[in-house]
């Protein structure tokens, strides 16, 4: 599965749910030629968040529905197998075992909050930042933008429990899945 001297986009996230938003993102990875391999990191739970919507064992089974017949994409449960919250830098250690080069894949929105990471500084000089882009969002030329077709955010799909913007793998066990923890 991993290969020495290859380079690989690290995409980690809540994943809470999974949404079109996501295979947007990955669509975009994989028409980038430097990209050799995608993984796909779902967290066990998000270091700046105290709980998560639905458990990590079924963000992790419904992300290898959506993408399980995607090529050169990789669900790894590495964050989730740990059982507690996983600092970014961890994990990009973790793949710089087996892969010489590590493009890190954040959204726009995260960049305001970039240097509260965890070893930010340290992170910054071992990885490729690579940005999916909102419009609204400025990015700045330190980083690197990848340009995705489409502007959906967990939370707001939560809100709006709107089935469209759910993968058809598995659409409806997700939305069942929200709907039920929203109404108890």
């Amino acid at each position: 599965m991993y290969k020495k001297g290859q380079t690989v986009a690290l995409f980690g996230g809540s994943f809470d749910p999974p949404h079109l938003g996501h295979k947007a993102v990955v669509k975009a990875l994989i028409s980038q030629s430097e990209i050799d391999k995608i993984v796909i990191m779902p967290t066990f739970l998000n270091p700046f968040k105290s709980s998560s919507f639905a458990p990590p064992e079924k963000r992790l089974k419904w992300l290898k529905e959506i993408f399980s017949t995607s090529k050169d994409v990789y669900i790894d449960s590495f964050e989730v197998e740990k059982h507690e919250k996983v600092p970014t830098i961890t994990t990009v250690e973790y793949l710089l075992k087996s892969y010489d080069k590590v493009y890190l894949v954040i959204g726009a929105d995260n960049l305001k909050d970039l240097q509260k990471w965890y070893k930010f500084d340290e992170l910054q000089r071992i990885v490729t930042f690579l940005v999916a882009s909102r419009d609204e969002i400025y990015v700045p030329q330190e980083f690197l933008k990848l340009f995705v077709q489409a502007d959906i955010s967990s939370t707001s799909l939560r809100r709006t429990m709107n089935i469209d913007k759910l993968s058809a793998v598995n659409a409806e066990e997700i939305m069942n899945y929200y709907k039920e923890k929203h109404d108890n």
